[in-house]
Parts: structure tokens; C-alpha cells; sequence
């Protein structure tokens, strides 16, 4: 798998149509800022559950980073990934500059993918992207962080933007075993070469099998 391009175009990318999850990662133009006041955290979650809803994506677990943003995605046609992030960039690329007074591309000019082909690397992702802010030092518990799915896989608050995933619903036979379980594997940090494997593969564009 190869770097996908912001206006949608992918380099020799196929996704299958069987709706696979990707790790996708998105970073600000020159690792600028894209969120600087609360109110953008929440423009961007707008467009993107507009995007998820048009464009047949569903949502598994996210991060909002102030210069870059994580998800855990699955597409459920070919171009649907391509499109959404065409949507946001138009959407709150527009909005965020008509704040700021600024222009240009708000983001990279690509973002990165990396299919994910074992149960076992899909729930490491999902720690991955949803334990960023503490590896980041901005908070000591994935739960006081606002902008992450991680109060509702973990915690059981409404996110509308979330669809579960196949295999985190196995954690458990009620909503209650499953955030228990969830918990108790955000309590494991992730090995050194995990978190390498999983930056390797998205910088790389392969797949983590």
C-alpha cells in the first residue's frame, strides 16, 4: 500500500471491498497546528461524521492531536476514503482558514494509510491511536483527554461518530464487560517494537499482517 494524496489520487493503493480496517494518520502542512481553540476541535468532528455518513465510512476510534489527527476507519467502498478526506480538507480546511486570515493547504498534501490484516494489530492500533495524548504528555489518563474516542470504547460515554468494531465487541457480552475489558488493555502500554511496527508500516504505506 502507498501514500494517499489529499486530492484523493492513491499511488498503486488498492483497498479491498471487504470494508478492512486502516490506520490512517493526517498531519498539519509543515506540522503546523490545525486545532487552536476548543471550537475548532469541534468544527472538525462535525465534517467528519457529515464526511462518515456520505461517504460509508465507519468510525472505530480516533485521536485529535493539536497538529496532526489518528483514526481507526474502515471504508466500505473503494473511494470512500479518498472522498472523505477531499471533504474535510474543502470543509474545514475552508473554515480554518477564514478564521486564522491565512491560505493555502491546511494539511500535508497526503495522508498516510496502513491496512491492518490481524485481530491482534488491529486492537494494538486501537491502543495506539487512543493513548497518543498520554505518549505526548498532555494528559496522565486516556480518559481526561476530550478529544479521543477513548471515553466511549473505554468508558461508555455517546459518541455518535463510532461504530464498533467486529472485534471489540468480543471484549465482552454487555457494553459494561467491554469497557472493562478495553480498560484493562489501555493499561498495558505498548512494547517499543509494537509502536515501531505500526510507525514503520504507516510511513511505509504497508499493510500490518
Amino acid at each position: 500500500m502507498r501514500k494517499w494524496h489529499a486530492d484523493g489520487m492513491p499511488r498503486l493503493l488498492r483497498i479491498p471491498s471487504t470494508c478492512a480496517p486502516l490506520h490512517v494518520v493526517q498531519r498539519g502542512h509543515n506540522r503546523c497546528e490545525v486545532f487552536r481553540r476548543e471550537y475548532d476541535y469541534l468544527m472538525y468532528l462535525a465534517a467528519l461524521q457529515w464526511a462518515l455518513e456520505h461517504y460509508r465510512c465507519d468510525l472505530h476510534a480516533y485521536t485529535l492531536m493539536t497538529n496532526h489527527v489518528h483514526m481507526l476507519i474502515s471504508p466500505r467502498d473503494l473511494d470512500s476514503l479518498p472522498r472523505l478526506f477531499m471533504s474535510l480538507g474543502s470543509r474545514y480546511g475552508g473554515y480554518f482558514n477564514q478564521k486564522y486570515q491565512r491560505s493555502g493547504s491546511l494539511w500535508s498534501g497526503r495522508y498516510y494509510a496502513s491496512l491492518i490484516l490481524s485481530d491482534e494489530h488491529l486492537m494494538r492500533c486501537y491502543r495506539y491511536i487512543e493513548l497518543n495524548p498520554i505518549r505526548a504528555g498532555m494528559t496522565d489518563a486516556p480518559g481526561e483527554y476530550r478529544w479521543t474516542s477513548y471515553r466511549c470504547n473505554g468508558e461508555g460515554q455517546l459518541d455518535e461518530l463510532i461504530v464498533p468494531h467486529e472485534l471489540y465487541l468480543r471484549l465482552g457480552r454487555d457494553d459494561a464487560t467491554r469497557q472493562a475489558n478495553y480498560r484493562d488493555l489501555c493499561a498495558q502500554a505498548l512494547l517499543p517494537q509494537e509502536m515501531t511496527e505500526i510507525r514503520r508500516a504507516l510511513k511505509r504505506g504497508t499493510p500490518l499482517e
